[in-house]
């Protein structure tokens, strides 16, 4: 309906980049989204606006400095708690979102939109389809044959295509092979970016920090849709790896926490950790939860994405040119 024009797409003044994908989740949306608030921060002044999956919350919400993920959802909650100065809003409605922080937020300059692909109700200026490595959308089938949300013509609605998760070592062979797959439109541009890992953090709040670097064995839990590339990483730092998985955005219980303290407890090993991940993590803070595994080494991984060779000048000026020509005044930038 939204392509016979049946459905209204609505386009705003100030710079909206969208960041989504066909499949049904996985696809690393969440530090792509950190990517380009690194970019754009020094310049510009930035919100990023979500459903805040998961929430309790209704309706429009703008993040605190106390806010948690029962208020806002995880992701938003991540985004609020690596960067300071950016706003984070979360609405179910994305179209009302965007009208109330034009309204309400001073001197802002750019949107992004956190999963927003298939929210046709707003018609971004700029768009960004993710798609896994490993499960192309070009492969991929729809929901139950699949796990695609709409069918792969959605695609040429992006003006960015980025394979994601792809391996650190890329030879030109796979890059021409996949470009190959996706047959990008003339006007779409197609990058492909990679994950890297930072040193682990511990949990905020946690007591019972560790400063070793390998183990015996690691005990890993994550509720997100993929964690392959997480055991993958950490297999290199340890003999052993068990890995809990709960489904994506898991709302942990005190039943799921003692299940996790039973099963490091069995391990024989006093040379353990725990590992999970940021987003995890962001469902354990600043909750009642935290108390339960203060007395324990719960540790997560930041990451961050990269892309390879020449993508990341390319796509960096793709983004800032987008920003730069279309502010309502190309004067109104960050102080």
């Amino acid at each position: 309906m939204f392509d016979w024009k049946i459905l209204p797409s609505q386009q705003f003044h100030i710079p909206i980049i969208s960041i989504g994908n066909l499949s049904y989740g996985g696809t690393g949306k969440t530090p792509h989204i950190e990517y380009l608030i690194r970019l754009l921060q020094d310049k510009y002044n930035i919100a990023t606006l979500s459903r805040g999956y998961g929430r309790s919350s209704k309706g429009f919400v703008l993040a605190m400095e106390d806010s948690n993920y029962k208020e806002i959802g995880d992701e938003s909650l991540q985004y609020k708690q690596n960067f300071e100065n950016i706003e984070v809003a979360v609405d179910n409605f994305r179209r009302r979102g965007i009208k109330i922080l034009i309204n309400t937020i001073q001197k802002l300059n750019v949107i992004l939109l956190d999963d927003a692909f298939q929210h046709r109700y707003v018609k971004p200026g700029m768009s960004i389809l993710l798609t896994d490595f490993r499960k192309l959308y070009v492969n991929d089938y729809i929901i139950p044959c699949g796990t695609l949300r709409e069918f792969r013509g959605g695609a040429k609605r992006a003006d960015i295509i980025i394979v994601t998760k792809t391996d650190t070592v890329f030879s030109p062979i796979t890059r021409r092979r996949l470009t190959g797959l996706i047959k990008p439109k003339g006007y779409q541009r197609l990058y492909f970016s990679y994950v890297t890992y930072g040193e682990k953090l511990p949990v905020p709040g946690i007591e019972n920090k560790i400063n070793k670097k390998r183990f015996n064995t690691i005990l890993l839990f994550s509720g997100i849709a993929n964690s392959y590339l997480s055991q993958e990483h950490l297999k290199k730092y340890c003999q052993e790896l068990i890995v809990l998985d709960f489904p994506d955005h898991h709302k942990y219980t005190t039943k799921d926490l003692n299940k996790i303290i039973e099963a490091y407890n069995d391990i024989f090993s006093k040379n353990k950790i725990i590992i999970t991940t940021e987003k995890d993590a962001m469902r354990l803070i600043k909750t009642e939860l935290i108390k339960y595994i203060k007395d324990f080494p719960v540790y997560y991984i930041p990451i961050k994405i990269k892309f390879h060779k020449d993508d990341a000048a390319k796509f960096d000026k793709q983004i800032l040119n987008y920003v730069a020509k279309n502010q309502k005044d190309s004067r109104v930038h960050k102080k």
